[in-house]
C-alpha cells in the first residue's frame, strides 16, 4: 500500500491511497488540474483512479469534485447529507455517477475496505477513514472535532496514519483570529491541538509512519508540530508534515 498527501491545509485538501490494483482519492479540495499534476508526478493517472470518496461538506474538502467527475471519469462516494448539504453552498455541477455511503458502513473495491467512521466536526455528516488491504491498514483523520472514544480504538490497529494536527495552543491563543474562531476551533466541533494528536499517536503501537496534517498556517508550523510530538511520542515513530502546497511524496506500508 502507498499514499501519498497531495495537499492538506484549510487551501485545500486531496490524498491518494492505491492498494495493488484499486486506487482511491480522498476529497477535492484542490482543483483538477493540480490533481492531475500532482500524481503524474509520481507516474500516477488520474484517470485510472476507481473512486472519489469525500470525507464532509466543507470547501477545502468538496469544492472540485464535479470537476473530478466530469473531466476525469471519476465515481464519486459521498453521504446524501453531505452531497446536499455541498450543492447548497458550491457550484459543484452537473454529478452523474454518485455512489451513496453512509457513515459507519464500509466501501468496498475488490480485495480493499474502507471503513468510514463518523465525527464530531462541525460539517453536516463528517467521516473519516481507515483503508485496509489484507494486514495492511491506513487511517485518513482530518477534522476530527476532538479526540472521541473511537479513535482510542481504531489508532493502535493502524499501521500508517494521515493525523490531524492542526494548531499549538499557544500560537492560537496569541494570534489574529477572533475570539470565537478560536474557540470554533478548539471547541469539541473543531480541530485537534498538536499535543491531543501526539497523544493519540502513543497509542499507535503498530504504526510504521504517521504524517501530521491539516496545519493550520497561522496557528501551527511544521517545527512547532514535530517538536511537541517528539516530545510525548519520542523518536522511535517516522513522522512526516503534510504540506499546504505540495505533496509528500510516496509513503509506503
Amino acid at each position: 500500500m502507498i499514499a501519498i498527501s497531495l495537499q492538506s491545509g484549510s487551501n485545500g485538501n486531496c490524498t491518494y491511497v492505491e492498494t495493488g490494483a484499486v486506487k482511491l482519492l480522498f476529497d477535492a479540495g484542490i482543483t483538477g488540474s493540480q490533481a492531475c499534476e500532482r500524481l503524474s508526478a509520481y507516474g500516477r493517472d488520474i484517470r485510472d483512479v476507481d473512486a472519489l470518496i469525500i470525507s464532509h461538506d466543507h470547501s477545502d474538502h468538496v469544492r472540485h469534485a464535479g470537476v473530478y467527475q466530469r473531466k476525469y471519469g471519476l465515481p464519486i462516494f459521498i453521504t446524501q447529507r453531505t452531497l446536499d448539504t455541498s450543492a447548497g453552498k458550491y457550484a459543484l455541477g452537473k454529478l452523474s455517477d454518485i455512489n451513496y455511503f453512509t457513515a459507519g458502513e464500509a466501501i468496498d473495491f475488490d480485495n480493499v475496505s474502507v471503513q468510514t467512521i463518523p465525527t464530531p466536526h462541525d460539517a453536516a455528516d463528517s467521516s473519516v477513514f481507515v483503508v485496509s488491504s489484507g494486514k495492511k491498514r491506513l487511517g485518513i483523520m482530518t477534522d476530527l472535532g476532538h479526540a472521541f472514544n473511537d479513535l482510542r480504538t481504531i489508532i493502535p490497529t493502524l499501521d500508517g496514519i494521515f493525523l490531524e494536527s492542526n494548531y499549538d495552543p499557544e500560537m492560537l491563543a496569541n494570534g489574529p483570529y477572533p475570539s470565537f474562531l478560536k474557540q470554533r476551533i478548539r471547541g469539541p466541533e473543531g480541530h485537534l491541538s498538536n499535543r491531543e494528536a501526539a497523544e493519540l499517536l502513543a497509542s499507535g503501537e503498530r504504526l510504521q509512519w504517521a504524517c501530521l496534517s491539516h496545519l493550520s498556517i497561522n496557528n501551527n508550523d511544521p517545527e512547532a508540530a514535530l517538536k511537541t510530538h517528539r516530545e510525548i511520542i519520542g523518536d522511535n515513530l517516522a513522522l512526516f508534515t503534510a504540506s499546504r502546497y505540495a505533496p509528500t511524496g510516496i509513503l509506503s506500508l
